[in-house]
């Protein structure tokens, strides 16, 4: 039988950062279990990798801030490996009144925030931005140059490498059997490499994090929603610097693809019709339903030729009010959640990382007040509500 001061369920990014940040505290008797042969198997490797601070609650706003100055000033250093960060912004465009309305009122938030440099656009704005959008419907927009994007799986593979570096272990094509509790709380895991005693177990199983859950009696509200992404072809070049761009009509958006070709985007839009369910098939009848949305609000790519390759479908971790369940179960000593990001797990992972390292070590975050995202506000009906959700 393994001892282990913390034992950590998932390698996504979210488990990796957790690890990095533990050993960096010096903790580094931890054992990461992932029941894939490579990390980074679940939604990790199928994100979109944006990264925004434009949200509509301070702790998300807060949460992002800290991870995006993390990604852009202190990953390479800390990791000794990239993140792949770039600055390209996320612009939101408003083709109504109400959403003008909620661009102008989470601004207010967001500056409230400490995030001072989201900027209000007007249509001529938005035009010189993105020249290739059609504008004649639009009223306005926002949008924040620090946001942008990054490499899901080269910050996963930096967080994680500099880990084991201080002798954190992972153990690929492991699978959790049982968790192990008694009248102090976890005691330890049974898995299919054996058992390891422990009194911290970390639940980073994103979609799948509920039936992880369920093992230590504990109830998660965390659900997997598919969303699917279609790679594209432009007939015309876009800007160099292109953001990401949301239409507040129907939530449709698209963002450049990795590389140098400002022809190759990746178009996404959250599916109405999808229904809970751990399905990560590409289904090829999204394509024109994409298409559709996306010639109403960029034309030229009614002629864009679909890139087959770069098609995928995820998994959101959904709760009921789209914010993250962090922090020790209740009535489960020793069980700390990173759970339902809600599509935001990427870009949130500095900020998990560090509030659940200091949650183990300290027995509070010393660096964000979480309270309010403990398990207990389902039950106590204290919901959050974060409307800025893709």
């Amino acid at each position: 039988m393994r001892t282990a001061d913390v034992v950590i369920i998932g390698g996504g990014i979210v488990g990796a950062s957790v690890a990095f940040h533990l050993a960096e505290a010096g903790c580094t008797h931890v054992i990461v279990i992932e029941r894939a042969t490579h990390l980074g198997a679940g939604s990790t490797g199928r994100a979109t990798g944006g990264v925004r601070a434009q949200f509509a609650t301070p702790i998300n706003i807060q949460m992002s801030r800290y991870s995006i100055d993390f990604f852009a000033s202190r990953f390479a250093e800390a990791t000794g490996h990239s993140a792949g960060y770039s600055a390209a912004g996320y612009l939101f465009v408003a083709t109504n009144e109400r959403h003008l309305a909620y661009l102008a009122e989470t601004g207010e938030t967001q500056r409230a925030a400490g995030l001072t440099n989201i900027e209000r656009l007007n249509v001529a704005d938005i035009g010189a931005l993105v020249p290739q959008l059609r504008t004649d419907d639009v009223l306005g927009g926002s949008f924040c140059p620090t946001d942008g994007f990054l490499s899901p799986t080269g910050a996963l593979h930096g967080f994680m490498s500099r880990a084991q570096e201080l002798g954190v272990e992972v153990w690929l094509d492991t699978t959790l059997h049982s968790i192990e509790t008694d009248g102090a709380g976890v005691a330890g895991v049974a898995t299919s490499r054996g058992r390891v005693a422990t009194r911290a177990l970390v639940n980073a199983a994103g979609a799948w994090a509920a039936e992880v859950a369920c093992l230590a009696g504990v109830a998660l509200p965390v659900t997997p929603l598919r969303r699917q992404i279609v790679g594209v072809r432009a007939p015309v070049t876009f800007p160099a610097h292109l953001p990401m761009v949301i239409d507040m009509t129907d939530g449709f958006h698209f963002r450049p693809q990795a590389g140098d070709d400002a022809a190759q985007l990746l178009l996404a839009w959250p599916d109405p019709d999808e229904t809970p369910s751990f399905n990560t098939d590409f289904d090829p009848s999204f394509i024109p339903r994409i298409i559709e949305r996306a010639m109403a609000r960029v034309p030229c790519l009614a002629s864009a030729q679909v890139d087959r390759h770069a098609c995928r479908a995820g998994l959101y971790e959904v709760t009921p009010d789209h914010h993250a369940i962090i922090g020790e179960a209740p009535n489960v000593p020793g069980f700390f959640l990173a759970n339902g990001f809600s599509g935001h797990g990427v870009m949130h992972s500095p900020a998990t990382g560090l509030i659940v390292s200091e949650l183990i070590l300290h027995g509070e975050s010393r660096t964000f007040d979480v309270s309010q995202l403990s398990l207990e506000r389902f039950v106590a009906g204290r919901l959050l509500e974060e409307t800025s959700v893709l």
